[in-house]
Protein backbone atom coordinates (compact mmCIF):
# COMPACT_ATOMS: atom_id res chain seq x y z
CA UNK A 1 0.00 0.00 0.00
CA UNK A 2 1.49 3.40 -0.69
CA UNK A 3 2.41 6.00 1.43
CA UNK A 4 3.57 9.29 1.40
CA UNK A 5 7.45 10.23 1.56
CA UNK A 6 6.67 13.28 4.35
CA UNK A 7 4.16 13.41 7.38
CA UNK A 8 2.66 15.78 9.76
CA UNK A 9 4.40 14.88 12.98
CA UNK A 10 4.23 16.91 16.58
CA UNK A 11 7.76 17.10 17.47
CA UNK A 12 9.63 18.65 20.45
CA UNK A 13 11.48 21.67 19.50
CA UNK A 14 13.40 22.35 22.98
CA UNK A 15 13.02 21.27 26.95
CA UNK A 16 10.19 23.16 27.99
CA UNK A 17 6.64 23.75 28.04
CA UNK A 18 3.41 22.77 25.91
CA UNK A 19 4.32 24.98 23.91
CA UNK A 20 7.73 23.72 22.87
CA UNK A 21 5.37 21.07 21.14
CA UNK A 22 5.12 21.90 17.22
CA UNK A 23 3.86 20.57 14.02
CA UNK A 24 6.06 20.00 11.44
CA UNK A 25 7.03 17.95 7.80
CA UNK A 26 9.16 15.11 8.81
CA UNK A 27 10.32 12.29 6.77
CA UNK A 28 7.78 9.15 6.91
CA UNK A 29 10.05 6.16 8.36
CA UNK A 30 9.66 2.63 6.14
CA UNK A 31 9.57 -0.29 8.47
CA UNK A 32 13.03 -2.36 9.28
CA UNK A 33 13.14 -6.06 9.85
CA UNK A 34 10.11 -7.39 11.74
CA UNK A 35 8.53 -4.04 11.37
CA UNK A 36 5.34 -2.35 10.04
CA UNK A 37 4.32 1.03 8.94
CA UNK A 38 0.93 2.15 10.61
CA UNK A 39 -1.25 5.27 8.85
CA UNK A 40 -1.56 6.45 12.27
CA UNK A 41 -5.74 7.58 13.41
CA UNK A 42 -5.57 8.48 17.14
CA UNK A 43 -2.43 8.15 19.76
CA UNK A 44 -2.51 8.12 23.17
CA UNK A 45 -0.99 11.03 25.40
CA UNK A 46 0.80 9.70 28.79
CA UNK A 47 2.65 11.32 31.24
CA UNK A 48 5.87 9.66 29.88
CA UNK A 49 5.43 12.19 27.21
CA UNK A 50 5.07 15.22 29.24
CA UNK A 51 8.41 14.30 31.08
CA UNK A 52 10.18 13.76 27.66
CA UNK A 53 9.09 17.56 26.93
CA UNK A 54 10.61 19.01 29.51
CA UNK A 55 13.65 17.09 29.07
CA UNK A 56 13.74 17.79 25.52
CA UNK A 57 14.56 14.82 22.72
CA UNK A 58 14.50 11.38 24.34
CA UNK A 59 17.70 9.65 25.11
CA UNK A 60 17.24 7.78 21.96
CA UNK A 61 17.51 10.92 19.96
CA UNK A 62 13.41 10.59 18.98
CA UNK A 63 12.11 14.09 19.03
CA UNK A 64 8.45 12.87 18.25
CA UNK A 65 6.68 11.66 21.45
CA UNK A 66 4.05 9.19 21.61
CA UNK A 67 4.07 5.56 22.48
CA UNK A 68 0.53 4.01 21.71
CA UNK A 69 -1.37 4.58 19.10
CA UNK A 70 -4.18 3.27 16.55
CA UNK A 71 -4.30 2.91 12.87
CA UNK A 72 -3.72 0.62 9.66
CA UNK A 73 -0.98 -1.20 8.11
CA UNK A 74 0.30 -0.17 5.37
CA UNK A 75 3.11 -1.49 4.75
CA UNK A 76 5.34 -4.77 6.63
CA UNK A 77 9.32 -5.09 7.07
CA UNK A 78 10.89 -8.60 5.87
CA UNK A 79 10.23 -11.21 8.21
CA UNK A 80 6.69 -9.82 8.88
CA UNK A 81 4.39 -12.88 10.09
CA UNK A 82 0.93 -12.68 11.61
CA UNK A 83 0.11 -8.95 10.60
CA UNK A 84 -1.02 -7.87 7.33
CA UNK A 85 -1.13 -5.02 5.40
CA UNK A 86 -5.02 -3.50 5.60
CA UNK A 87 -5.50 -4.29 9.37
CA UNK A 88 -6.72 -2.23 11.73
CA UNK A 89 -4.56 -2.23 14.88
CA UNK A 90 -3.22 -1.05 18.04
CA UNK A 91 0.46 -0.86 18.88
CA UNK A 92 3.02 -0.15 21.44
CA UNK A 93 5.34 2.14 20.01
CA UNK A 94 9.00 3.35 20.40
CA UNK A 95 7.98 6.95 20.25
CA UNK A 96 6.76 8.53 17.07
CA UNK A 97 3.00 8.34 18.34
CA UNK A 98 2.33 11.83 17.39
CA UNK A 99 2.43 11.62 13.72
CA UNK A 100 0.47 10.76 10.73
CA UNK A 101 3.16 7.67 10.54
CA UNK A 102 4.49 5.67 12.96
CA UNK A 103 7.02 2.27 13.05
CA UNK A 104 5.97 -0.48 14.84
CA UNK A 105 7.62 -4.16 15.95
CA UNK A 106 5.21 -6.27 14.59
CA UNK A 107 5.24 -8.68 17.86
CA UNK A 108 3.89 -5.40 19.62
CA UNK A 109 0.95 -5.17 17.56
CA UNK A 110 -2.41 -6.59 17.88
CA UNK A 111 -5.71 -6.62 16.65
CA UNK A 112 -7.84 -3.49 17.61
CA UNK A 113 -11.34 -5.21 18.31
CA UNK A 114 -14.66 -4.03 16.77
CA UNK A 115 -15.57 -3.36 20.10
CA UNK A 116 -13.31 -0.22 20.32
CA UNK A 117 -13.26 2.63 18.26
CA UNK A 118 -10.03 3.98 17.59
CA UNK A 119 -9.40 6.69 19.83
CA UNK A 120 -10.38 3.89 22.49
CA UNK A 121 -8.35 1.30 21.12
CA UNK A 122 -5.07 3.82 21.28
CA UNK A 123 -5.42 4.21 24.50
CA UNK A 124 -4.77 0.97 25.82
CA UNK A 125 -1.62 -0.31 24.99
CA UNK A 126 0.63 1.55 27.01
CA UNK A 127 -1.38 0.74 29.95
CA UNK A 128 -1.84 -2.92 29.36
CA UNK A 129 1.87 -3.64 28.84
CA UNK A 130 2.76 -1.12 31.78
CA UNK A 131 0.43 -2.74 34.18
CA UNK A 132 0.80 -6.65 32.96
CA UNK A 133 4.34 -5.85 33.37
CA UNK A 134 5.10 -4.55 36.69
CA UNK A 135 2.45 -6.52 38.49
CA UNK A 136 2.64 -10.35 36.55
CA UNK A 137 6.81 -9.62 35.57
CA UNK A 138 8.21 -7.72 38.00
CA UNK A 139 6.29 -8.26 41.01
CA UNK A 140 4.29 -12.01 40.07
CA UNK A 141 1.48 -11.23 41.56
CA UNK A 142 -0.82 -13.96 42.66
CA UNK A 143 -4.60 -14.35 43.07
CA UNK A 144 -4.49 -14.70 46.78
CA UNK A 145 -2.60 -11.51 47.13
CA UNK A 146 -3.12 -7.86 47.44
CA UNK A 147 -2.05 -5.30 45.19
CA UNK A 148 -2.18 -1.75 45.17
CA UNK A 149 -2.14 1.58 42.66
CA UNK A 150 -1.46 4.62 43.51
CA UNK A 151 -2.92 7.02 41.05
CA UNK A 152 -5.70 4.58 40.36
CA UNK A 153 -7.91 6.57 38.24
CA UNK A 154 -4.85 7.63 35.89
CA UNK A 155 -4.68 6.74 32.04
CA UNK A 156 -2.84 3.26 33.18
CA UNK A 157 -4.61 2.77 36.32
CA UNK A 158 -8.67 3.08 35.62
CA UNK A 159 -7.41 0.64 32.93
CA UNK A 160 -5.41 -1.77 35.33
CA UNK A 161 -8.31 -1.07 37.64
CA UNK A 162 -10.83 -2.72 35.52
CA UNK A 163 -8.20 -5.61 33.43
CA UNK A 164 -7.59 -6.65 37.11
CA UNK A 165 -10.29 -6.88 38.38
CA UNK A 166 -12.06 -8.90 35.72
CA UNK A 167 -9.70 -11.44 35.72
CA UNK A 168 -10.82 -11.55 39.66
CA UNK A 169 -7.21 -9.91 40.98
CA UNK A 170 -7.61 -7.85 44.51
CA UNK A 171 -6.65 -4.80 43.56
CA UNK A 172 -7.23 -2.00 46.12
CA UNK A 173 -6.31 2.37 44.68
CA UNK A 174 -5.31 6.12 45.71
CA UNK A 175 -6.83 8.77 44.06
CA UNK A 176 -6.22 12.84 44.88
CA UNK A 177 -9.69 13.65 45.08
CA UNK A 178 -13.23 11.70 46.75
CA UNK A 179 -15.05 12.22 43.16
CA UNK A 180 -11.72 9.98 41.70
CA UNK A 181 -12.00 7.53 44.94
CA UNK A 182 -15.89 7.00 43.63
CA UNK A 183 -14.40 6.62 40.37
CA UNK A 184 -11.47 4.32 40.42
CA UNK A 185 -14.42 1.88 42.72
CA UNK A 186 -16.51 1.84 39.86
CA UNK A 187 -13.72 1.02 37.82
CA UNK A 188 -13.41 -2.09 39.89
CA UNK A 189 -11.19 -1.37 42.87
CA UNK A 190 -12.06 -3.39 46.28
CA UNK A 191 -11.18 -0.53 47.98
CA UNK A 192 -9.88 3.45 47.21
CA UNK A 193 -8.61 5.85 49.31
CA UNK A 194 -7.18 9.67 49.22
CA UNK A 195 -3.47 9.08 48.82
CA UNK A 196 -2.75 11.80 51.47
CA UNK A 197 -5.38 10.25 53.78
CA UNK A 198 -3.00 10.51 57.51
CA UNK A 199 -4.80 7.25 58.18
CA UNK A 200 -3.73 5.60 54.77
CA UNK A 201 -1.82 2.42 55.63
CA UNK A 202 -4.03 1.68 58.47
CA UNK A 203 -7.19 1.68 55.92
CA UNK A 204 -5.44 -0.39 53.55
CA UNK A 205 -4.69 -3.02 56.11
CA UNK A 206 -7.77 -3.26 57.03
CA UNK A 207 -9.13 -3.62 53.41
CA UNK A 208 -6.87 -6.64 53.22
CA UNK A 209 -8.20 -8.08 56.35
CA UNK A 210 -4.78 -7.49 57.71
CA UNK A 211 -2.80 -9.25 55.43
CA UNK A 212 -1.33 -6.47 53.70
CA UNK A 213 0.13 -5.50 50.09
CA UNK A 214 1.92 -7.59 48.44
CA UNK A 215 2.31 -5.97 45.04
CA UNK A 216 2.14 -2.17 45.00
CA UNK A 217 3.07 0.25 41.98
CA UNK A 218 3.55 3.88 42.57
CA UNK A 219 3.92 7.10 40.02
CA UNK A 220 4.43 9.27 42.96
CA UNK A 221 8.50 8.99 43.08
CA UNK A 222 7.67 7.49 46.55
CA UNK A 223 5.87 10.24 48.12
CA UNK A 224 3.50 7.85 50.24
CA UNK A 225 6.69 5.82 50.93
CA UNK A 226 6.37 5.70 55.05
CA UNK A 227 2.71 4.76 54.41
CA UNK A 228 3.60 2.05 51.78
CA UNK A 229 5.83 0.19 54.14
CA UNK A 230 3.67 0.04 56.87
CA UNK A 231 0.62 -1.45 54.63
CA UNK A 232 3.12 -4.12 52.83
CA UNK A 233 2.67 -7.79 53.66
CA UNK A 234 5.68 -9.46 54.37
CA UNK A 235 7.69 -10.63 51.76
CA UNK A 236 6.01 -7.48 49.60
CA UNK A 237 7.31 -5.82 46.63
CA UNK A 238 7.25 -1.96 45.57
CA UNK A 239 7.94 -1.24 41.88
CA UNK A 240 8.04 2.73 40.48
CA UNK A 241 7.13 3.86 37.54
CA UNK A 242 8.10 7.49 38.28
CA UNK A 243 11.90 8.75 38.92
CA UNK A 244 10.37 12.51 40.60
CA UNK A 245 12.65 14.55 38.10
CA UNK A 246 16.00 13.37 39.50
CA UNK A 247 14.25 12.32 43.19
CA UNK A 248 16.15 10.30 45.76
CA UNK A 249 14.09 7.83 47.70
CA UNK A 250 15.14 7.62 51.37
CA UNK A 251 13.40 4.66 53.27
CA UNK A 252 14.10 3.09 57.24
CA UNK A 253 16.36 0.04 56.85
CA UNK A 254 14.84 -1.01 59.82
CA UNK A 255 11.14 -1.43 58.34
CA UNK A 256 12.41 -2.59 55.11
CA UNK A 257 14.30 -4.93 56.93
CA UNK A 258 11.39 -6.21 59.22
CA UNK A 259 8.96 -7.57 56.91
CA UNK A 260 11.35 -8.36 53.67
CA UNK A 261 10.28 -5.67 51.76
CA UNK A 262 11.84 -5.47 48.30
CA UNK A 263 11.66 -2.25 46.47
CA UNK A 264 12.43 -2.22 42.76
CA UNK A 265 11.14 0.16 39.50
CA UNK A 266 11.29 -0.02 35.63
CA UNK A 267 10.96 2.03 32.50
CA UNK A 268 8.60 0.63 29.96
CA UNK A 269 10.61 2.21 27.12
CA UNK A 270 14.25 0.79 27.21
CA UNK A 271 12.72 -2.53 28.58
CA UNK A 272 14.33 -5.19 26.47
CA UNK A 273 12.21 -5.91 22.95
CA UNK A 274 12.10 -9.66 23.72
CA UNK A 275 10.58 -8.90 27.33
CA UNK A 276 8.16 -6.53 25.66
CA UNK A 277 7.04 -9.23 23.02
CA UNK A 278 6.77 -11.47 25.86
CA UNK A 279 4.39 -9.86 27.79
CA UNK A 280 2.37 -8.76 24.43
CA UNK A 281 1.84 -12.60 24.27
CA UNK A 282 0.43 -12.47 27.95
CA UNK A 283 -1.58 -9.36 26.95
CA UNK A 284 -3.15 -11.25 24.20
CA UNK A 285 -3.73 -13.97 26.22
CA UNK A 286 -5.23 -12.18 29.39
CA UNK A 287 -6.38 -8.89 28.19
CA UNK A 288 -7.80 -8.71 24.45
CA UNK A 289 -10.53 -10.69 24.91
CA UNK A 290 -11.86 -8.38 27.41
CA UNK A 291 -11.61 -5.33 25.56
CA UNK A 292 -14.39 -3.46 24.97
CA UNK A 293 -16.72 -5.72 27.21
CA UNK A 294 -14.79 -5.25 30.60
CA UNK A 295 -12.31 -3.08 29.82
CA UNK A 296 -12.93 -0.25 27.93
CA UNK A 297 -11.11 3.62 28.37
CA UNK A 298 -12.47 6.20 29.81
CA UNK A 299 -11.60 9.16 27.59
CA UNK A 300 -11.34 12.69 29.18
CA UNK A 301 -9.66 14.77 26.29
CA UNK A 302 -9.84 14.25 22.64
CA UNK A 303 -7.45 16.84 20.60
CA UNK A 304 -6.17 17.47 16.98
CA UNK A 305 -2.87 15.91 17.10
CA UNK A 306 -1.52 19.26 16.47
CA UNK A 307 -3.20 20.75 19.23
CA UNK A 308 -0.99 18.22 21.75
CA UNK A 309 0.50 21.38 23.68
CA UNK A 310 -3.85 21.55 24.98
CA UNK A 311 -3.46 17.88 25.63
CA UNK A 312 -0.41 18.03 27.54
CA UNK A 313 -1.58 21.15 29.21
CA UNK A 314 -4.81 18.64 30.25
CA UNK A 315 -2.44 16.15 31.51
CA UNK A 316 -0.17 18.50 33.92
CA UNK A 317 -3.18 19.50 35.19
CA UNK A 318 -4.19 16.22 37.26
CA UNK A 319 -7.32 16.75 37.05
CA UNK A 320 -8.85 14.20 34.18
CA UNK A 321 -9.89 10.61 35.02
CA UNK A 322 -8.97 8.51 32.42
CA UNK A 323 -7.13 8.70 29.12
CA UNK A 324 -6.42 11.55 27.08
CA UNK A 325 -6.41 10.96 23.35
CA UNK A 326 -5.23 13.01 19.90
CA UNK A 327 -6.91 12.34 16.57
CA UNK A 328 -4.50 12.26 13.76
CA UNK A 329 -5.62 13.91 10.15
CA UNK A 330 -4.64 12.99 7.27
CA UNK A 331 -5.09 16.30 4.48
Amino acid sequence: MPHPEYQTAVIIKEAGGPEVLVAEQVPVQSPGPGEVLIRVSAAGVNRHDVHQRAAGKHSDGQAVPGLEVCGEVVAAGEGVRGVAEGERVMALVQGGGYGQYVTANAGLVMPAPDTLSDAEAAGIPEAVFTTWWNFFNLMSLEKDQFALFHGGTSGVGHIALQAMSALGYNVLATCGSEKKVSAALNFGAKAAFLYDDPDLADKVLAATGGKGISALLDVSAGAHVAQDLKMMAPDGMMAHLSGGGGASLSVPLRDIMAKRIRITGSLLRPLPLARKIAVAKMIRADVWPLLGRQVRPQIEGRFDFRRAADAHRMMENNSHIGKIILDVVHD
